[in-house]
This record gives C-alpha cells, structure tokens and sequence, in this order.
C-alpha cells in the first residue's frame, strides 16, 4: 500500500475527522508523513514550538513532563490509534508535554497549520476537538478516583481493559510495552508494588501473563474483579481515539 493511501485510511477512521470538510481531509493526506522511530526517540520536547500533530500508527509513545528535580512524570503511555500533539493549538502552539518512542513505532505526522485552520473555518471539528479533550479529561477525572477507591490490582486490571477492544468477544490477547517499569509509573506505582499487583491480578482474575503479552479468556475475567470498584459503567465512554 502507498504511503498517501495508508495515511488515508488511518485518517478516515478517526472520530475527530468525521466533521472535517473533504477539502482539508485532502490536503491533509497530501502532507502526512510516516516515520520510523526507534526505541527512545524523542518526537518532541515540552514547550517547543508545536508545527505537527502526530498519530501512533504503531508502537507506543510516551507523554511526559520532566519536575524541578529531573524526574519525569508519565503523563500517558499511547498505543497504536491515538491523536497527540493537536491540542498545542491551544496551548499558545507550544507542545504541553514532551513525547518519546518507548518501543520501535511507526508514527504519523501532520501539520497543525491545517488543523487550525480547519478549526477556525469549520465549528463542527472545533466542537468534536473539544469533545475529544472533555472525554479524555473525563478519563483523567477517573483515575483520580481510581486512586482513592481501586486497589493497586484493580487498577492494573482497569489499564489493561482500556488498552483492549471493549466490544471483544472471546479470547483476548493485549500487547503491553516491554518496559513494565514504563506501565507503573503510568499507573503511579513503585515497580515492586507493581509486580505483587500484577501477580494478585493473576491469581484473582486467571489471566495469563507471558512477557510483554497479557492473554484473557474473556473480558469478564477483569470486569467483574476491576469495576466493581469503579463508578463508570463498562464500556468505558471516555476512551480518547
């Protein structure tokens, strides 16, 4: 497949772009790219000067800000399927975050300048960009409340039931990064706190963990133990795709 007809595809299928004028879908094919990052490329650093928005077409990238110490604080772990980088539109066109490969991935990039004025000619993708950014806050809100009222296994159960197809049916396999320390840091946990988690899951739900691969019967093995303790209802609605 082409690159310009790969990009088309993956385009069309993102909500976000379901109310964009067929005019910007062509020019926006027109100057998406596809890139090869290898494993730790930094894509961009917080408060650069935002000129692209990007989408994970594989692999998973890291969103992170560094604290007054020289830490890094793990804003989200992106799989394949997610926008980021779009709303620096918003943010005086710097970046709100810095973003990095945390495996091989295959990412594509956009220009913001089309994407802004698209916004400024078309309410209807300025209202599905702010209903974008209200669901993914509302997942933010969420884990909040994950933190108060899930224990550490339950919140690992709930990370992974994000990460699936919520209409799935049957056997599910679900690919995490290879970097468990990565995922606990996402889910505010020490790396050993993680791993007794992981392993409580286990025995809890009889998931399968091989590696970097996580395999379930059924989506019912992790519902049943993860949202019990949740006041959202599965599916979740605030999934930002």
């Amino acid at each position: 497949m082409r690159e310009s007809e790969e990009c088309k595809k993956i385009l069309e299928n993102k909500a976000m772009f379901k109310m964009a004028s067929p005019e910007f879908m062509d020019k926006l094919v027109q100057s998406a790219h596809l890139h090869n990052a290898g494993k730790g490329k930094v894509l961009f650093i917080h408060q650069d000067t935002a000129d692209k928005f990007y989408i994970v077409v594989s692999g998973w990238v890291k969103l992170f800000r560094e604290t007054l110490d020289g830490a890094q604080a793990v804003v989200d772990i992106l799989p394949a399927g997610h926008i980021f980088g779009e709303t620096s539109i918003f943010e005086n066109d710097s970046y709100p975050y810095s973003a990095e490969a945390v495996e091989p991935s295959v990412i594509m990039s956009l220009p913001l300048s089309l994407l802004k004025q698209e916004i400024e000619d078309n309410p209807k993708l300025a209202l599905a960009m702010l209903s974008a950014m209200a669901r993914y806050r509302k997942q933010q809100d969420r884990e909040i409340e994950h933190r108060t009222l899930q224990n550490a296994s339950q919140r690992i159960g709930c990370f992974l039931l994000r990460l699936a197809d919520q209409e799935a049916t049957g056997p599910i396999t679900i690919h995490l990064p290879y970097d468990k320390t990565l995922v606990a840091s996402r889910l505010g946990m020490q790396p050993e706190t993680f791993s007794r988690a992981l392993g409580k899951l286990k025995d809890a739900t009889g998931i399968k963990v091989k590696g970097a691969t996580v395999e379930l019967k059924s989506l019912d093995q992790l519902i049943d133990y993860s949202c019990s303790a949740c006041s959202s209802e599965f599916p979740c609605h605030d999934l930002n795709a």
